[in-house]
């Protein structure tokens, strides 16, 4: 008898097996190990397609409780973040599809731009957070704040330093207002961002990726690992969990941080809120209708 393929184990399952673990760290994580599944490409890319409809039916539970009085204000952030070529994008592609263009909002973070930069570092992320009934995906995040002013030596030590506590307290209070807070990182294997590197460079399609500074980064290779290490460290919570996903798989990271959002959207408990109408007297209204039209 062939050996079972797919999922292992439930979105909750996924999401303990893939919760940062302070004792095992960033390095401890396999880059191409497939937790909670068995099988390969096309069996992940079958299990993507089985739980894009229930994560569509948790998004319209949260936005049908966000439009009615009598349901409850809640939505989901989701924080991206990994090295270059990890993968952050297609994850966003994937989840789109999952969850339609109009329950998702996706904001990719960048350099600073003059405005940005002359407010508080939170400033523009606080504009981006999502509105109730929406799940909202950072595509890089308020942790670049931190991790890129600290590995481009944008700001002495004594500005990025503080930054641990602020976000946290920035976190704490999102999810206070009813916004999970979820985040990602994305682990990829030196060898698997090569050969995404050389894709850039190679292939036409590809090279308006490519940029000189991921090369200089790829250098750095542990001194990014260090800031990451120390980024999960300080700032990992049961409220605001981090998840550390191997990413040499494309297909598989696709599915966990599908699954791990199921479960979030899943462990919220809710359910389409009660009509707020007399449904005999509607459908009465209904029937109206049709033979006022059928007389014109």
């Amino acid at each position: 008898m062939a050996d079972a393929t797919g999922p292992l184990t439930d979105p909750a399952g996924v999401a303990a097996a893939l919760r940062f673990d302070p004792h095992q760290g960033l390095d401890g994580v396999d880059p191409a190990a497939t937790p909670g599944f068995s099988g390969g490409k096309k069996d992940g890319q079958s299990a993507q397609e089985d739980d894009a409809p229930r994560i569509r039916s948790a998004q319209e539970r949260l936005y049908a409780n966000a439009l009615s009085a009598q349901g409850s204000r809640r939505a989901l952030l989701v924080v991206l973040q990994g090295r270059d070529a990890a993968g952050k994008g297609g994850i966003v592609r994937h989840l789109s599809g999952a969850v339609g263009p109009h329950g998702l909002q996706t904001t990719a973070f960048g350099v600073p731009t003059d405005e940005e930069a002359a407010h508080h570092f939170l400033w523009r992320v606080q504009r981006r957070v999502p509105a109730w009934g929406r799940i909202a995906v950072f595509d890089r995040s308020h942790y670049e704040d931190i991790l890129a002013v600290r590995m481009h030596d944008l700001a002495p030590r004594s500005v990025w330093e503080p930054r641990y506590e602020t976000i946290t307290e920035f976190e704490d209070g999102l999810t206070l207002s009813g916004i999970d807070v979820v985040k990602i990182m994305l682990t990829v294997s030196q060898d698997e961002q090569a050969a995404r590197l050389r894709e850039r460079i190679e292939r036409p399609e590809k090279a308006w990726k490519h940029s000189a500074s991921d090369l200089a980064d790829r250098l750095r290779w542990h001194e990014y690992t260090s800031a990451f290490e120390d980024v999960l460290h300080r700032t990992d919570r049961d409220t605001a969990p981090w998840y550390v996903v191997p990413g040499d798989r494309k297909w598989y990271a696709r599915w966990a941080v599908g699954r791990i959002v199921l479960h979030h959207l899943e462990a919220m408990g809710l359910e389409f809120p009660p009509a707020d109408f007399d449904r005999a007297e509607a459908l009465r209204a209904l029937d109206e209708s049709a033979a006022t039209i059928a007389r014109d």
